[in-house]
């Protein structure tokens, strides 16, 4: 079998292909890994854009672990392969939602975890700030459970699979609740000037900017008593299927085949832009449906260095002249305590470079990474990057004790791959 992820730009052909169905068979696959010298890794969904889920050993497939383990009011344990698109019909058909997620519901669980999945918040952060407990098959094939207050919870939260594997999670949830979601178009340059009063001002601030132009849609979602406002089916239709999907698409692969046409394309991209709102369920207005293969880099910066990162990455693609049809996303986040997560001891902004994936631009992700790091960025561990351990020590506090950890866990490197072989050293 060859592993393939979403993008394309990933494989991988393990020597083995397993699909456990208990932590038992977790367990009996890493010694097996141990016993024969081989790796062994859980992969998920295939929704990050790096090698972090590739092995050649013995690939475990999530598809059996999935599904609620138990629940009350305040939390939820889940089975680590879990989608969390199913994860959000089950929590609402009990009354609950997590309070905050990402705009991608593909991922598994433990996957979007283990790589710091993040939506866009003032106050609440990504998944793996959310976790209250979870389950771990050590590389001795011991289970153990991690709780807050011990070293290897902040430290696997975020573990990118290199710790142990991740079987079940505990989540804090919330009763269900309303947001108000308004999307209308603002101007770059007048965002800029008004960053930290919009990011104060909204629980949940995502906006986008359209490449060679000035325009800018700006998505702002706060909580409502309701009554609930959604969009009618139409137009639900209209705006996320035809219009973001299906013209975007074709919008894409006309710039890919005639670039000159893209400035003009956006153009026009910027001047459809519109005012709406609707209030509705709280996953459905995070979520939202993506159907245009992409690559994507993306990198968190410390939020006071956020507007100085988008006027470089703005004046950069004027500069150099690349033609972009993707728009650029930023979001924002608190501060986390997850030894790797992207927002580990300080607020932070993330800025989110994506390319259709028919026609890469390694110059433009190689500008935009120059700028990021030189504002002390972290990329996201699932998507595109060229950093390696020696960039990593200078940037995340806890990365020599993660490391530490990680030697005395798995001295065998039984959970390794090329991937965490460059990150990690």
């Amino acid at each position: 079998m060859v592993f393939t992820n979403w993008a394309g730009n990933q494989t991988s052909t393990p020597a083995e292909v397993r699909t456990p169905s208990s932590v038992e068979d977790v367990v009996r696959a890493v010694h097996d890994a141990a016993r024969t010298g081989r790796h062994v890794r859980m992969v998920g969904t295939g929704h990050s854009f790096t090698g972090v889920a590739l092995t050649d050993g013995i690939m475990l497939r999530p598809t059996g672990l999935s599904g609620i383990r138990t629940w009350d009011p305040d939390r939820v344990t889940v089975l680590a392969g879990t989608r969390l698109k199913h994860l959000n019909e089950m929590l609402d058909q009990r009354g609950l939602a997590l309070a905050n997620m990402g705009d991608i519901t593909e991922q598994t669980v433990a996957g979007a975890i283990q790589t710091g999945t993040h939506g866009t918040g003032r106050d609440s952060g990504g998944l793996a700030d959310q976790v209250t407990e979870f389950e771990l098959v050590l590389a001795d094939g011991s289970v153990t459970t991690v709780k807050p207050g011990e070293d290897l919870f902040d430290a696997a939260r975020v573990g990118l699979g290199a710790l142990g594997i991740l079987t079940a999670v505990t989540l804090r949830v919330e009763p269900a609740f309303l947001l108000h979601n308004r999307r209308r178009r603002m101007s770059l340059t007048g965002i800029l000037s008004s960053l930290d009063t919009m990011t104060s001002a909204n629980e949940h601030l995502d906006f986008f900017w359209v490449p060679h132009t000035d325009a800018c849609l700006v998505k702002t979602n706060n909580r409502n008593p309701g009554p609930a406002r959604p969009p009618s089916p139409f137009k639900h239709w209209l705006d996320a299927v035809f219009l973001e999907n299906t013209v975007f698409g074709a919008a894409c692969a006309l710039g890919a085949r005639v670039p000159a046409l893209i400035p003009r394309i956006n153009a026009l991209t910027a001047a459809a832009l519109g005012d709406s709102e609707s209030v509705d369920t709280s996953y459905k207005i995070f979520t939202a449906q993506r159907d245009v293969r992409f690559l994507e880099m993306e990198y968190a910066v410390p939020r006071e260095h956020l507007g100085q990162a988008l006027r470089e990455t703005r004046d950069l693609v004027e500069r150099m002249g690349w033609r972009i049809t993707f728009p650029v996303e930023v979001r924002v986040t608190p501060p986390s305590t997850a030894w790797l997560s992207t927002a580990y001891g300080r607020a932070s902004a993330y800025v989110a470079c994506h390319i259709y994936r028919d026609t890469p631009n390694p110059g433009y992700f190689a500008g935009v990474e120059e700028i990021m790091t030189r504002l002390g960025g972290r990329p996201h561990w699932g998507k595109m990057h060229t950093q390696d351990a020696s960039y990593f020590s200078t940037v995340y506090p806890k990365f020599r004790d993660f490391v530490e950890l990680r030697d005395r866990l798995d001295p065998q490197r039984i959970f390794t791959n090329g991937y965490l072989e460059t990150v990690l050293g």
